[in-house]
């Protein structure tokens, strides 16, 4: 209800005891691009039960759709990857659907799914799923990025695993210089693959004066995971004031950021006054330009967040942002009395 509600996603299939799944129930909504399965367990001790348990809700699968879900998990496991799910195929009247996946940071797994072979509303399994509300989209079109938090020290080992194990490349890095305000600091690279639709980058705390929101992640998540979900759209200042209007909070930016920001930034085609009112930050990199803005966290614990980014052109992730975003993070992270 709350992702259909606020974010405009529409009911898609769904699993549970009537489908033959007897320990959880899972919901798929989608928008546009965007397929999100929420899933909750109907008795304790089974994986995800022990995973909300030790979490809180969260991100628990990075699904990536591949050619041959056989093939990328031979491949991966040989490469040092660790086996999640041997390759699998489900099967129904709409064909074929076939899963493989490996472990990465934390308890986070990458599923590859194979569905060239399949019809149907989801996969094998779930039954489509129709309702009778169905609220307006909110023009969130697919993920642009996904971003990881790791421990202390750990950020290279995953880069390395990206590179080695997934055939990604590391395509941005930030170093402690480039993200700290006067209290914290973080560390982040890049990865991406191929063709480039893929972007995971990858965060470690660095060594500040007061606790950073990696550290504070870190402590309520319980260890490594999602920290945040960057969502595209074609239009922020409409797709924003639609999830302000539904009820998402997202973080306040001072006003003293946009006296100067196109100073920094030169001219874009949105009007100013919008983007200040809603809180959206903008950067350039040497292609063009970006408009993004961070929610609040969804849950209770400071955990995962989603992020809202329209790309004008550029290819980056705002590094001219990073200091307001950590400052409006502190505030956060202030009055909950975890800085």
């Amino acid at each position: 209800h709350f992702y259909k509600t606020a974010f405009g996603f529409q009911s898609l299939a769904y699993a549970g005891p009537e489908t033959g799944m007897k320990d959880k129930v899972s919901y798929v909504i989608r928008q546009n691009k965007l397929t999100f399965v929420l899933t909750t367990p109907l008795k304790a001790n089974n994986d995800i039960a022990d995973h909300i348990y030790k979490h809180g809700d969260g991100v628990k699968v990075l699904a990536l759709k591949v050619d041959d879900a056989t093939s990328a998990w031979h491949e991966t496991t040989k490469r040092g990857g660790k086996s999640y799910l041997q390759p699998v195929t489900l099967k129904d009247d709409n064909g074929e659907v076939v899963l493989s996946g490996i472990h990465t940071y934390g308890d986070t797994v990458h599923l590859f799914v194979e569905r060239k072979n399949y019809n149907g509303a989801f996969m094998p399994g779930f039954r489509e799923w129709k309702s009778g509300y169905n609220p307006a989209s909110t023009g969130l079109l697919y993920v642009d990025h996904c971003v990881g938090n790791v421990g202390w020290n750990q950020m290279n080992p995953w880069v390395k695993f990206y590179e080695e194990v997934m055939g990604f490349k590391n395509i941005l890095s930030f170093d402690d210089n480039d993200i700290s305000t006067e209290y914290s600091a973080l560390m982040s690279k890049v990865m991406s693959n191929g063709n480039g639709f893929v972007k995971f980058p990858i965060n470690e705390p660095a060594e500040g004066k007061k606790k950073s929101q990696v550290e504070e992640y870190l402590d309520f998540y319980n260890g490594e995971g999602v920290q945040h979900v960057a969502i595209a759209t074609n239009d922020i200042v409409k797709t924003v004031t639609e999830l302000q209007n539904r009820g998402i909070e997202f973080l306040s930016i001072p006003a003293s950021y946009y006296e100067t920001v196109l100073d920094r930034v030169g001219k874009i085609d949105e009007d100013l006054q919008p983007l200040q009112e809603l809180g959206v930050l903008i950067d350039r990199d040497e292609e063009g330009y970006l408009l993004q803005i961070f929610s609040k966290p969804l849950e209770d614990r400071p955990t995962l967040f989603f992020e809202i980014i329209q790309r004008k052109g550029a290819k980056s992730f705002g590094k001219g942002n990073f200091k307001a975003l950590f400052e409006a993070l502190e505030r956060e992270q202030d009055a909950r009395g975890n800085l």
